[in-house]
């Protein structure tokens, strides 16, 4: 006679958990498990865990055949987090345990082979996806998940089923309790460089993208490194979608659920792969990974070309797609774009101090090598220089962190009230709003339309070039607190645009 019973589990797609439901029979057949419903190598190899499991604990592993079906059917089911629910099944399935445990419960965790388990790859999605459904979430307690209205309990092994009550209620630290921003790094540790820090509070405040040129020493890997220290705190559906990024990656959520941002710094050896996301199963990219934080791609030209014009679409949408033959996979990929580059081979094209070794021929060709259409789309590039030998020991006398973040929440706080004034829905960063918008929200006078035309005609601006140069003045306002965008803003907008090279 077949004894039947089914329990919710969920499988990771992209950054996001589905419900799957696990079916167990028990039954008369040939004595043995199988697994059906789309499960890869690394489901079919839960078999012999589930099994030295089973039996490390005390329990009888049944002689009759057991089939396991994970619905549906049509979703390819990877990962070794079916291994509880499988294992939990059949001991229910073949009355060792009381079904009734198993009502209105998710289970995901791996096995060990002496019944223990294991966390897994996206805990914090596997909890989202509970709580949507409406259950209970039991896994491991390696990893809490701090959502609210969501009861995670957790089980440290299978032995843990002979008791009463084998899951424990575990409680969580509250989103964005105890904020701690990064207090080693400081924009007075800057010596000089006002204008970059000045382009660094724009670029922040409304999330343009920043490129800075300079030779070696100029410091731009300094001061990119400091943005993060000017950047407001994670808000708590920032706080859940970053780090449900980092979960399902196996990273650290630790900083990110306390509000720090994310900031990432590929090496320039990064694959198509490790910068938009990819491989098998797919996983996320550092393009998601700084999903509401910083991207920070040093030395620019020397990522492969390739590599580099895969970012112009997450630029531009704020997620990533990647298309795979059993469908497409979508990572949220907002984040703001800081880039650093020498603007030659030698890296003293253009340096007042030092002469520059390079051929005009190679200079061209190492410039080509970030391309056209992803220097259109980052708004607000900047020659950085070095400073004379002297300005060293004036740290600590120009801008520093606080005072700068102090400017780009004021900022960000008018930019919210203007919008909402004006009727625009999504208060988001300026460098969300449609062409349209952009030119509605700078409330240009006859003479800023004026300098604009002039301007964009001397340089042959295009259209795209154009509509960023309005973004980053009105952001500039913003930090002024005006509401219409005037001439010396533009100027200032401009600027960062029109380059000799």
């Amino acid at each position: 006679m077949n004894s039947h019973c089914f329990l919710h589990s969920a499988v990771l797609r992209g950054v996001e958990a589905i419900p799957v439901c696990v079916e167990v029979s028990v039954g008369s057949g040939v004595v043995g498990i199988s697994i059906v419903g789309m499960a890869d190598t690394s489901v079919q190899e839960a078999r012999e865990r589930v099994r030295g499991a089973i039996k490390a604990c005390g329990f009888a592993m049944p002689s009759a055949k057991i089939v396991v079906n994970l619905a549906p059917g049509n979703i390819k089911k990877n990962g070794s987090g079916f291994d509880l629910p499988i294992a939990i099944g059949i001991l229910a399935a073949s009355g060792q345990i009381d079904k009734e445990i198993l009502r209105d419960k998710l289970f995901v965790g791996e096995l060990s082979l002496d019944g223990s388990v294991r966390k897994v790859a996206g805990m914090l999605a596997f909890g989202i996806c509970a709580n949507k459904e409406g259950l209970d979430l039991v896994g491991s307690a390696d990893e809490i998940v701090p959502i609210d209205n969501l009861n995670q309990y957790n089980i440290d092994g299978l032995w843990e089923l002979t008791k009463s009550d084998p899951f424990r209620l575990s409680h969580y630290i509250k989103l964005g309790q105890n904020y701690i921003g990064d207090t080693s790094l400081d924009f007075k540790d800057v010596a000089g460089h006002e204008a970059a820090k000045r382009a660094a509070q724009i670029a922040v405040a409304g999330k343009h993208g920043l490129l800075m040129s300079g030779p070696p020493g100029s410091g731009k890997t300094m001061i990119a490194s400091r943005i993060s220290t000017i950047m407001p705190p994670l808000s708590e559906e920032e706080m859940l979608q970053a780090a449900a990024i980092h979960s399902v990656a196996e990273e650290s959520i630790d900083a990110i659920l306390r509000g720090r941002r994310p900031f990432r710094q590929p090496h320039h050896s990064a694959t198509m792969a490790g910068l938009l996301g990819g491989g098998s199963p797919i996983r996320p990219g550092e393009v998601s990974l700084a999903h509401c934080g910083t991207l920070f791609l040093d030395e620019l030209p020397e990522f492969k070309p390739s590599v580099l014009q895969g970012l112009r679409q997450p630029i531009e949408s704020g997620k990533v797609c990647i298309t795979r033959a059993d469908g497409n996979v979508q990572f949220p990929a907002n984040f703001m774009l800081i880039a650093a580059a020498n603007p030659c081979p030698c890296g003293y094209f253009g340096d007042d101090s030092r002469e520059c070794t390079c051929t005009i021929p190679q200079i061209r060709s190492y410039q080509a090598r970030i391309g056209g259409p992803l220097l259109d789309r980052i708004d607000i590039q900047l020659d950085v220089r070095r400073i004379p030998s002297k300005s060293i020991f004036e740290t600590n006398e120009g801008s520093d962190s606080a005072s700068l973040r102090e400017g780009v929440m004021q900022a960000q706080e008018f930019a919210s009230w203007r919008k909402s004034r004006e009727g625009i829905e999504r208060c988001g960063a300026n460098v969300s709003l449609s062409p349209q918008e952009v030119i509605a929200s700078c409330c240009l006078r006859d003479e800023e339309k004026s300098f604009i035309e002039a301007v964009s005609e001397a340089n042959s601006m295009s259209g795209r070039a154009l509509i960023s140069c309005l973004k980053v003045s009105r952001t500039i306002a913003d930090l002024e607190q005006s509401e219409s965008v005037k001439c010396e803003h533009l100027a200032e907008a401009f600027g960062f645009r029109v380059r000799s090279r």
